[in-house]
């Protein structure tokens, strides 16, 4: 094995392993903390990649302001430890049941994709002398275009919506 399968192996295994350590723990000032572990070992993976510009996206917007404005949240609706309810105990056999058909579905879709496709137009030389940020934007704003302002106008009516939900009514106490 070459030095860079090693460092694949190791973000492979610690990113799933990470991923399964932010949703099992109970106390949820420690998921996020695993959840910034995880956007660290997600931006070494983009470095890995050759796409410095999207390591240092994950890391200012997720691992910095998603992050932060998560343990806010928490904080103020002041979260207690969850108890695990009664009622859904008896429910595990069937979550397996759906758990071992979702992976035989996975395998089956994961063995049509072709693992090394064609190349595109862009090849890692046009990237370096493009640069990264020069490239995402053209992609961005000339094949992406319609996607982008869709979401863009999905943020707008989220902010909207959130401006007028925090919004206290005239009379009303």
């Amino acid at each position: 094995m070459t030095a860079h399968q090693l460092i694949f192996a190791y973000l492979a295994i610690a990113i799933t392993g990470l991923s399964v350590m932010v949703i099992t723990r109970r106390n949820p000032v420690h998921a996020v903390l695993w959840m910034l572990v995880l956007f660290v070992h997600i931006a070494i993976l983009y470095l890995f990649l050759n796409a410095e510009f999207l390591a240092a996206i994950q890391i200012i917007i997720y691992a910095g302001a998603i992050l932060v404005l998560f343990l806010f949240v928490i904080m103020l609706l002041d979260v207690k430890d969850v108890e695990m309810e009664r009622r859904f105990l008896g429910l595990w056999p069937a979550g397996v049941v759906i758990t071992a058909i979702l992976t035989l579905l996975s395998v089956i879709v994961l063995r049509e994709i072709d693992v090394f496709p064609p190349l595109g137009q862009f090849s890692i030389e046009r990237i370096r002398s493009e640069g990264n940020i020069m490239t995402i934007g053209r992609v961005l704003y000339t094949r992406h275009l319609l996607p982008f302002e869709i979401a863009s106008l999905i943020l707008l009516v989220a902010i909207i919506g959130a401006v007028v939900l925090a919004k206290k009514r005239k009379g009303v106490e």
